[in-house]
């Protein structure tokens, strides 16, 4: 990637001063006051203004490419997206976008990859939770030990306002109907509402309008209509065998320059061959241990005997056993 692949683009207002400040003089004598004057004072610490990174081209895509093989047809239409924006005067408020497939495709590996060739920060969702509504938009200062949401938590952290969010298993999405996770995602991924959604939380309006969604999930029936039709749809398919080999190789020569170790720069063919039947998901960690175990013989070079056959753990009855 270019030095010049991503630049900043511009700055938007995520919350403002004028509304942060009432809510500070308002905080009264609740629960919950002593946290919140806090987050207050650190929103108006940190200000209102965050950057939004814009790509200058297409080509900050080009480490994706290499890296996720079987997820061209999302980037091809990301770099469409982003050519555009680079060409005029628009921010890179890009659709959501729903990852569809069979887990261990690589869904989680590919929205990290992608947050990374953005060089904005990344933040993970887990959807199949009975709160996942509040950890979006956060749970009401009434009740003890309530916090904001992690989507007002970024605003507020974050140097950038577009930040990527993986939704996790969007079709394991739990809640209730006082505190539907659904709700809160409709209000956020609307471009008319997201840049005045509510942190119920911190009482304040909120501009996640910049904010990049990807979920995943791996049933579609389970999502209901009025979701689906604010996101670009995409099935993964597993990786052939010959893109298997590039994910392997990536996440491999990854990992030896990540931590500096004294391995070979490649992987031999018979090794590819045999990283490229493992599930991405999987890669990176049968991948590490090989290389403990590689280490271990005092080998430099990681060899076939160096990866261990797992099984899927037996399940033992619970109980007593019958004599």
């Amino acid at each position: 990637m270019t030095s010049d692949a991503v630049m900043l683009g511009s700055t938007v207002k995520v919350y403002q001063n004028g509304q942060v400040e009432k809510a500070l003089d308002d905080c009264g004598d609740s629960p919950n006051a002593g946290h919140l004057r806090k987050i207050y004072g650190k929103m108006l610490d940190r200000g209102e203004d965050r950057f939004v990174a814009k790509p200058a081209h297409a080509e900050a895509l080009d480490p994706i490419r290499a890296q996720c093989p079987n997820f061209a047809d999302v980037v091809d239409d990301l770099a469409r997206f982003i050519e555009l924006a680079a060409c005029g005067r628009s921010l890179p408020n890009l659709m959501p976008v729903l990852l569809a497939g069979d887990p261990g495709v690589g869904k989680t590996y590919f929205s990290k990859c992608l947050a990374q060739s953005l060089q904005v920060p990344f933040h993970f969702l887990s959807m199949g939770t009975t709160t996942a509504g509040w950890v979006l938009s956060g749970a009401s200062p009434t009740w003890s030990g309530a916090r904001h949401g992690r989507i007002a938590e970024a605003l507020i952290e974050d140097p950038f306002a577009n930040s990527v969010f993986l939704l996790d298993e969007l079709d394991k999405c739990g809640g209730d109907s006082r505190h539907d996770p659904f709700g809160a995602l409709l209000q956020l991924m609307e471009p008319e509402t997201s840049s005045h959604f509510t942190d119920e939380y911190l009482g304040v309006d909120l501009n996640a309008s910049a904010v990049f969604w990807i979920a995943t999930a791996n049933d579609l029936s389970l999502i209901p209509d009025h979701i689906l039709s604010r996101m670009q749809v995409y099935e993964v398919a597993s990786p052939t065998l010959d893109e298997g080999r590039v994910i392997g190789a990536n996440i491999y020569h990854a990992l030896v320059c990540e931590h500096d170790l004294p391995f070979d720069d490649q992987l031999g063919e018979e090794v590819l061959d045999l990283v490229a039947q493992i599930p991405p998901r999987e890669m990176r960690k049968a991948l590490l241990d090989a290389l403990g175990t590689a280490r271990m013989a005092h080998a430099n070079t990681l060899e076939r005997q160096h990866f261990r056959q797992r099984g899927k753990p037996a399940r033992h009855p619970i109980g007593f056993t019958p004599h």
